[in-house]
C-alpha cells in the first residue's frame, strides 16, 4: 500500500517523523480480516542510524467490532504504542517479533502488513459490546463460579440447631437431572 510505504533509502540518520490514517479501505485490503472497519490515526517516529531503523508507532483510534453475544457492532477504543527495528545485512530475515534484518541497498518499507498485525493484536479475544459489560458485574460470575463448582461444604451457622435438614447436593447433579427428566417428559 502506497500510502504506508517510507522511501527510507535516502533519509539522512536523524530522526523522522510521519503520519498515516487508517479507514475503512485499509482493511478491506486484508482478506477473512477480524476488523472491516476502523479510524485510527498513528503517529511514527523513525530512528535512522548507519547500522539499524527504529520505529516507534502510536496508534490512536477505534476499530469496529462485532459483539460475540448480541451480533451487534460496536467502535473498539485503540490506543497503543509499540516499536520496530530493522537492520542492515545481506537479505531479508525476520529475527524476531518487533525485530527484522533488511538488505543494505532497501528503498522502500511498507509498514501496512506491520500496522495490520498491531491492530489485530489489540482485538481482545471476548469482543463484548460495552452496554452488555454494565449490566454484568464481574464479582457475581466469580460468586456464582465458586459456589457451583466448591469442593468445600459451608460451615453451619448454628451448631446447636438438631433440625433434621434434607443433605445438599451438588447444584451440577440436581440441573443434569432436571434435564433428564424434561427429555424424559419430552418423549412421552
Amino acid at each position: 500500500m502506497k500510502e504506508f510505504e517510507i522511501s527510507v533509502y535516502n533519509l539522512s540518520n536523524k530522526e523522522h517523523s510521519y503520519g498515516f490514517d487508517v479507514k475503512d479501505a485499509f482493511f478491506e485490503r486484508f482478506e477473512n480480516s477480524l476488523v472491516e472497519k476502523g479510524d485510527l490515526k498513528i503517529d511514527l517516529t523513525l530512528q535512522k542510524t548507519e547500522a539499524m531503523m527504529t520505529l516507534w508507532f502510536h496508534i490512536e483510534g477505534t476499530i469496529q467490532l462485532i459483539c460475540d453475544r448480541s451480533l451487534q457492532d460496536f467502535d473498539y477504543p485503540v490506543n497503543m504504542d509499540e516499536r520496530l527495528i530493522f537492520k542492515y545485512g545481506d537479505e531479508y530475515l525476520e529475527l524476531s517479533d518487533d525485530m527484522f534484518q533488511i538488505p543494505a541497498g532497501t528503498q522502500l518499507l511498507d509498514l501496512s502488513h506491520h500496522i495490520y498485525e498491531y491492530l489485530m493484536l489489540a482485538v481482545p479475544m471476548k469482543k463484548i459490546h460495552p452496554d452488555l459489560m454494565e449490566d454484568e458485574d464481574d464479582e457475581d460470575e466469580d460468586e456464582e463460579f465458586y459456589l457451583v463448582y466448591a469442593d468445600e461444604e459451608e460451615p453451619d451457622d448454628n451448631p446447636d440447631d438438631d433440625s433434621s435438614e434434607e443433605p445438599s447436593t451438588d447444584p451440577r447433579w440436581d440441573m443434569l437431572k432436571k434435564l433428564k427428566e424434561q427429555k424424559g417428559n419430552s418423549k412421552q
